[in-house]
C-alpha cells in the first residue's frame, strides 16, 4: 500500500523518535563534515610544510672523463700550460705539509690498525682543517682588499699575474687558495679548483673544493659569492659544480642522484 508524501511527512513529524533523529542529523551532519575539512586542511597544510623544510641535493660523481668536445677543455688547458710555465714567486717556499696521507677515509681505515696510528692520523687531518678553514677566512678578507672585475674579457690569471697585478676577480683569488694548499701538502688529487654556476641566473663561478670525502668536498668560497663560511657542497643549495681541475688533471662533474637535505645533512655530520 503506497502512503501519500503529504501522510508520511505529517507521521513523521508526529513520531517522537523520528523528530529527535532528524534535529540530530541536521545538528551533527554539518559539525561532522567541518570536522572533516578541518582535518583535510591540516593534512594539506602539513604536507605545504614538509615540502618547504625538506631540500633536496643532487649527489655528484666528481671525477668523470671529460667529453671530447668539452668547451671548457681548451680554456682550462690554457691557464694549465701557462702555469706550469709561469714563475711563481711562492711556488718553491718550503712548508710543512699537514696533508699527508690525510683524509676521512685513511683515518677510518687507521682506526682498525692501531690505537696510536689513528690518533696520529686524526690529529693530521684536524689540522688540515684547521688550515683549510683559516685560509678560508683569510682568502675573504683579501677578497674585499684586492677584488679587481676583469672587464667583459674574463681572463684566468696564474698565480704570479695575480700577484703582479695585486689583485684579480674570483678566479684569480681562488688560485690564492688552491697554490696555498697545494704548498701546503695537500694532494693534487685531493684540491681542485671548479667551476661551479648558480642556476637563477647562470652566474658562473670560481672556488676550490677539497675532497676529504670524495663524495663530498669542502667549499672554500673566495669571494662569498656561494658561501661565507668553509661548508661542504651538500650544505650548499643554488649553486652546481660543473668542472674541476687542477694543474695537470681535468674532470667534468655529472649529477647522478638526488638526496633529501636531511640526508645529505646526516651524511656530512658522520664526517666531520
Amino acid at each position: 500500500m503506497r502512503v501519500p508524501c503529504e501522510s508520511l511527512k505529517l507521521r513523521l513529524n508526529s513520531c517522537p523518535r523520528c523528530v529527535d533523529a532528524s534535529l540530530e542529523m541536521q545538528t551533527t551532519s554539518p559539525q561532522n563534515a567541518s570536522r572533516k575539512r578541518l582535518r583535510i586542511g591540516c593534512v594539506v597544510i602539513a604536507l605545504f610544510l614538509c615540502i618547504g623544510l625538506v631540500r633536496f641535493a643532487f649527489v655528484y660523481d666528481y671525477f668523470a672523463v671529460p667529453r671530447r668536445n668539452d668547451p671548457w677543455s681548451v680554456k682550462i688547458e690554457d691557464w694549465q700550460s701557462r702555469e706550469k710555465h709561469g714563475t711563481s714567486l711562492v711556488r718553491n717556499v718550503d712548508s710543512p705539509s699537514v696533508s699527508e696521507p690525510g683524509s676521512v677515509a685513511v683515518v677510518d681505515s687507521a682506526a682498525r690498525e692501531g690505537e696510536l696510528r689513528a690518533k696520529y692520523l686524526a690529529f693530521r687531518l684536524a689540522q688540515k682543517r684547521i688550515f683549510a678553514r683559516d685560509t678560508a677566512d683569510w682568502i675573504q678578507t683579501i677578497a674585499a682588499q684586492h677584488y679587481i672585475d676583469d672587464g667583459p674579457v674574463d681572463h684566468w690569471a696564474t698565480l704570479d699575474e695575480t700577484l703582479r697585478r695585486n689583485g684579480d676577480d674570483c678566479d684569480g683569488l681562488e688560485l690564492l687558495v688552491y697554490r696555498a694548499l697545494r704548498d701546503a701538502g695537500f694532494a693534487d688529487t685531493e684540491v681542485f679548483r671548479a667551476i661551479v654556476y648558480r642556476e637563477k641566473d647562470n652566474q658562473h663561478h670560481m672556488v676550490t673544493l677539497w675532497f676529504e670525502d670524495p663524495r663530498d668536498p669542502w667549499v672554500i668560497d673566495p669571494t662569498g659569492a656561494m658561501t661565507p663560511h668553509m661548508l661542504r657542497m651538500s650544505q650548499i643549495s643554488g649553486w652546481i659544480p660543473i668542472k674541476i681541475f687542477g694543474e695537470d688533471l681535468e674532470f667534468t662533474v655529472r649529477p647522478t642522484a638526488m638526496v633529501s637535505s636531511a640526508t645529505s645533512a646526516a651524511s656530512s655530520a658522520s664526517a666531520r
